[in-house]
């Protein structure tokens, strides 16, 4: 466990503060808070509002939507997006989708996308062509790496095929607290 996550989190916006070429924008992949607690949030914003790339794009950890189920983190992060907090965007180019597979996560079991998104995933990618790059943002792996802790999500399989067409799809991924990476046709996790 990481004993000064503030710490380790303000470590990383200097680092990110200190590139030659600041990024467009930062993508969080979940667990923004401990206890979904408000002075959690706070903190976490204060740090980011010093980061030199002042876009950042979020998806829910199980951890920020403990208490409420999720009403503070759609209130402070998930403004102009559907359902739970899913969405997409468009930045040079690539299609960045931004799942949430935390809610209703049962403890040790696996995330879950769920039929409304899937249905709302299909319909996103409709009009893109298959040579256009995507990213998927997700908090629990879309693949499963270990499922006794949790880490997959059960219906990644409906997901990941809706975008077998596409030559070139990214997924990240947090919750495991390890740097893993995998290749699975078009796909790198």
């Amino acid at each position: 466990a990481n004993p000064d996550v503030v710490g380790t989190l303000q470590a990383a916006v200097d680092k990110i503060n200190r590139l030659e070429t600041p990024p467009e924008f930062l993508i969080h992949t979940g667990d923004i808070s401990h206890l979904s607690k408000p002075g959690e949030f706070d903190t976490v914003d204060q740090i980011l509002e010093g980061a030199s790339a002042k876009d950042v794009f979020f998806v829910p950890g199980e951890h920020d939507v403990l208490t409420d189920d999720g009403r503070q983190y759609l209130e402070r992060y998930g403004k102009g997006t559907n359902g739970s907090g899913w969405y997409s965007f468009d930045k040079k180019g690539v299609h960045f989708i931004g799942l949430v597979n935390v809610v209703d996560l049962k403890a040790g079991g696996l995330g879950t996308l769920g039929y409304e998104q899937l249905e709302w995933l299909e319909d996103d990618v409709r009009r893109l062509g298959s040579s256009t790059p995507i990213v998927v943002i997700a908090h629990i792996p879309l693949w499963t790496v270990y499922p006794a802790w949790g880490w997959g999500t059960d219906d990644s399989e409906q997901a990941l095929s809706l975008l077998k067409r596409f030559g070139s799809v990214t997924v990240l991924n947090g919750h495991i607290h390890q740097v893993m990476q995998k290749v699975e046709g078009n796909v790198t996790f």
